[in-house]
């Protein structure tokens, strides 16, 4: 029986503690440390360079590329990222010649492919039978499987060189001739994988037919691993973080007032997702519910904490708030227009202007005559949105508001009382609510105030609702 475990990008820039928690530490026997296969996300920041900044939308190598700038602009950024990428091999190899000159070795080789490949492809797209467009899909997964490749690479040489028999699964397509579906591209790469002698790290990038991108975006590698842990039936799943899963960000509230989540549903953890704080892709827990893989979340840092386990049917016994969470980075889209009641399509033409912008719709709502749709995404795509609602309706009135969500999410929450204290913590903390959501089902209530208030709210709500809310709460029948 064996476990598939995720590490993220920020846990991987901080190798060296990584060595001495979760991939070795005091493991000492074999048993302790195979049976294991680690799924590993590129060095915090380097998708950011290879593509765009995740948060900013600030362009890296792909933008550059892809919005037809020059060529020296794309190949100066190329060139920013291999030195960073250098940067990180002297860093984690500074006394091991041979390793830092295998990793230069091997990212300075996929970096030289990927330079000539995309030259190519620009000089080809000169010639009036081609065109950039139906190939940025595909040079995207290219450069996005750089950092996970050179992350992978870097592990499996430091293992190495601890002694541990590590074994490198490329999931990357490299020079691969032809793509295959991605079950079985998994399939294929852990045929001859004996996890009982090998610790295996694979990328978090998987080259196959069907693109991962294109369906899922940087959420790709979490569907990696779910498919490893589903195809190679995998006893538990494990996403290790820099944190525990809990009741809030103790960093607002503080580490002393958070309470760490035991267990929860992957309801709640599509709230989470929603607000932009994945405990996991949706579409990654689908193949880990449908196969009963149990996913625990842990904290990479505190390997001995058992961490959260999230399971289809957990339900809290006591109705109380499990998570205050949210995000500060929402526009509010707001149109008015007299003519809207009764037109469904306004409704239908803005959701799709705003789905091919790539803005995130958190959530809606409407009157007879408006629509506000809560938005995360870069302020020049939010600002495109309303130029073009303007052109789309004429007489409409659009206006754009700088706001936060803050939620209070839980897997039992039907209990009275819960909106008038909400409400009431707000007002006290001098926060103006400006929205409030709260569905039937009662698994998440959204506050909407002003993005200046977003700290404030999380924490008045905490000690409202977890520290000081809880015990006094009554189910509702």
């Amino acid at each position: 029986m064996h476990t598939v475990e995720k590490i993220g990008g920020t846990s991987m820039s901080r190798f060296e503690e990584l060595m001495n928690t979760i991939l070795v530490g005091e493991r000492t026997t074999p048993e302790a440390l195979y049976n294991r296969i680690f799924v590993v996300s590129a060095y915090g920041g380097i998708t950011n360079y290879l593509l765009e900044h995740k948060k900013t939308g600030e362009p890296g190598v792909y933008a550059r590329f892809a919005n037809a700038e020059s060529e020296e602009a794309w190949i100066e950024e190329l060139n920013n990222v291999q030195v960073r990428m250098e940067e990180i091999n002297a860093e984690l190899f500074v006394d091991a010649e041979f390793e830092r000159n295998a990793a230069d070795s091997f990212i300075i080789q996929r970096l030289n492919d990927v330079r000539e490949c995309m030259k190519s492809l620009q000089h080809l797209c000169t010639y009036g039978h081609f065109q950039l467009e139906e190939h940025l899909m595909k040079v995207r997964e290219m450069l996005a499987s750089i950092g996970e490749a050179h992350s992978g690479y870097n592990s499996v040489l430091a293992l190495r060189k601890a002694g541990i028999n590590a074994r490198f699964v490329d999931l990357t397509g490299w020079h691969m001739e032809q793509p295959i579906p991605f079950e079985e591209m998994i399939t294929k790469s852990f045929e001859d994988v004996d996890v009982s002698r090998e610790m295996v790290i694979a990328t978090g990038y998987t080259h196959c037919a069907e693109g991962l991108m294109k369906s899922f975006d940087r959420g790709y590698s979490e569907m990696t691993f779910s498919m490893i842990a589903t195809v190679t039936g995998a006893s538990e799943a494990i996403i290790h973080k820099e944190y525990h899963l809990s009741s809030a960000d103790p960093m607002l509230v503080g580490a002393d007032n958070v309470v760490t989540i035991g267990a929860t549903n992957y309801d709640v953890a599509d709230q989470l997702s929603n607000l932009g704080m994945e405990a996991i892709h949706p579409k990654a827990a689908k193949g880990l519910r449908r196969q009963g893989v149990v996913l625990r979340i842990k904290n990479a840092f505190e390997p001995d904490h058992a961490g959260t386990t999230i399971t289809p049917d957990y339900h809290s016994i006591t109705p109380r708030v499990e998570i205050i969470a949210g995000r500060k980075d929402v526009f509010g889209i707001e149109i008015f227009d007299q003519e809207m009641l009764g037109d469904a399509k306004y409704d239908i033409e803005i959701s799709k202007l705003l789905a091919r912008l790539k803005l995130y719709v958190v959530n809606k709502d409407a009157d007879a005559n408006s629509i506000t749709y809560y938005v995360a995404g870069s302020r020049k795509m939010v600002n495109r949105a309303a130029r073009l609602m303007e052109e789309m309706y004429p007489e409409g009135q659009i206006r754009l508001h700088n706001l936060a969500i803050v939620s209070a999410i839980g897997s039992h929450m039907k209990v009275k009382g819960i909106l008038a204290r909400t409400v009431t913590a707000l007002a006290e903390a001098d926060i103006n609510v400006m929205a409030l959501h709260q569905s039937i089902r009662q698994v998440e209530m959204q506050c909407v105030v002003s993005e200046e208030d977003y700290e404030k709210a999380v924490i008045a709500l905490h000690a409202a609702l977890i520290e000081n809310g809880n015990r006094e709460f009554t189910s509702v029948a």
